[in-house]
């Protein structure tokens, strides 16, 4: 019997067991070397989701109210020797994982950004010189700042270099001589606060928290910090991350792409639709036309919402025989599908929109509190969190339901969805993805 090479033989590192939002979770097996990416392409198959790149294993401390999204190449062994008895790892949706290389000025307000060398100033510059480790971008502004072993909170001018985060003494001033270290990112890692407000009494919603690698269970050595909104949150973690990990974050990131890229050229290319991408056309004639005009695009819209409720119509017609009456099947058809999250609060749909990453077109529908027979949109804009009422509309003895006071009507939120993610209508932007929570 012929031997096995050595590479046959692969070391265990042991046993992890995986969450889900829900609570349920699974023992996994995993590999000394395996990354977060191999779990979570591991999890995927098991659970029969899409793999579209924007899963990830989260690091979830419930005792000290932290939490991180795992970045792609760490070994799941290693985060895991760092963390205590009580913590878990989630897997979870994260859309925002890698935007800022797609929309980096959305991250980076000019007034938070100090340059240290001659630059052209660009967004795309600043990425480039967050991954070049021989030059030094600054990030600047105000933050809340707790006391380290106290509960109080000091609002302090703050300033990230690669050397470390400083505090200034003096106002706003950045002279060396009022710079004092607050905190050495090299052996810790930064999270974000869960409920700051209620467990640690912070004065924003929009805190972040600098753990050493080496704490447990203690509070007292933890350096907790809160911005002043999301969008400065946003900056202050997409910075920490760029700083800390750089061009490690830029290869995860284009690891998808260049494994489409190496698809045979006879598989069938995923189409990809960008935010840009979908235009009005008009088909009345021989060959198709382009619409400019925003007032006939609105109408052209208004006229294909009328044309999905034709063949609603239709099909109703079709499936009479059906043991299920179609005006029945219609009010819970929705109930079927990943985006539907029935009764939870409008804070949880606002919870679960910011941790699946606050990027536009993120979306859930969801039963209204206030109104028993209406539904509610939640959607993300501009780093916004926005909610939209969908009422029930009758019609000739038939209910449809509408987001625009019945001017576009829809037999099923299904059909709704559908209409919303090629046509933004009403809406700030059109629907592009939907929070997600699966079973292991």
């Amino acid at each position: 019997m012929p031997s096995c090479p050595s590479d046959c033989f692969f070391h265990v590192a042991g046993d992890v067991k995986i969450f889900t939002e829900d609570g349920t979770g699974k023992v996994v097996e995993i590999l000394a070397d395996m990354t977060a990416r191999d779990l979570c392409q591991l999890l995927v198959y098991r659970s029969h989701c899409v793999d579209d790149n924007s899963w990830t294993l989260v690091e979830y401390h419930p005792h000290l109210g932290l939490e991180r999204c795992v970045e792609d190449h760490e070994l799941v062994a290693q985060v895991e020797g760092t963390m205590a008895s009580e913590s878990k790892f989630l897997f979870r949706k994260n859309y925002a994982k890698y935007e800022f290389f797609k929309n980096p000025m959305n991250f980076f307000p000019e007034q938070m950004v100090t340059w240290c060398q001659q630059s052209n100033g660009s967004q795309t510059q600043l990425l480039q010189n967050f991954l070049n480790s021989s030059s030094c971008p600054e990030i600047q502004g105000f933050l809340h700042v707790k006391d380290l072993g106290r509960k109080s909170w000091k609002r302090l001018y703050v300033c990230l270099r690669r050397s470390g985060l400083y505090f200034s003494t003096k106002g706003t001033s950045k002279e060396p001589r009022h710079l004092q270290l607050l905190a050495d990112l090299e052996d810790s890692t930064v999270f974000t606060l869960i409920a700051g407000k209620k467990q640690y009494s912070a004065p924003t919603d929009h805190g972040l928290c600098i753990k050493p690698n080496k704490v447990r269970n203690e509070t007292k050595e933890l350096r907790l910090l809160c911005a002043e909104d999301e969008q400065s949150l946003a900056c202050w973690m997409t910075a920490f991350r760029l700083l800390k990990y750089g061009m490690l974050l830029y290869q995860s990131y284009r690891i998808p792409q260049e494994r489409k890229a190496m698809l045979s050229p006879f598989s069938t290319p995923v189409r990809s639709v960008s935010e840009n991408s979908l235009v009005a056309m008009d088909f009345s004639g021989q060959t198709g036309r382009v619409i400019n005009n925003p007032a006939e695009a609105q109408s052209a819209a208004l006229e294909e919402g009328h044309a999905w409720r034709k063949r609603s119509t239709r099909m109703n017609v079709l499936g009479s025989q059906s043991p299920l009456h179609p005006s029945t099947l219609s009010t819970v058809i929705h109930r079927t599908q990943h985006w539907f999250h029935g009764r939870i609060t409008r804070e949880e749909s606002h919870r679960i929109i910011k941790q699946q990453g606050l990027v536009d077109g993120l979306f859930l529908l969801r039963d209204s509190q206030s109104n028993p027979k209406a539904f509610v949109l939640t959607l993300c804009h501009h780093q916004k969190i926005k909610n939209f009422q969908i009422l029930p509309y009758e019609d000739d003895g038939q209910i449809f339901f509408t987001l625009d006071d019945g001017n576009t009507r829809f037999s099923d939120l299904i059909q709704l969805v559908d209409f919303y993610q090629l046509n933004k209508g009403v809406l700030p932007c059109r629907l592009k993805h939907h929070c997600i929570r699966v079973a292991l």
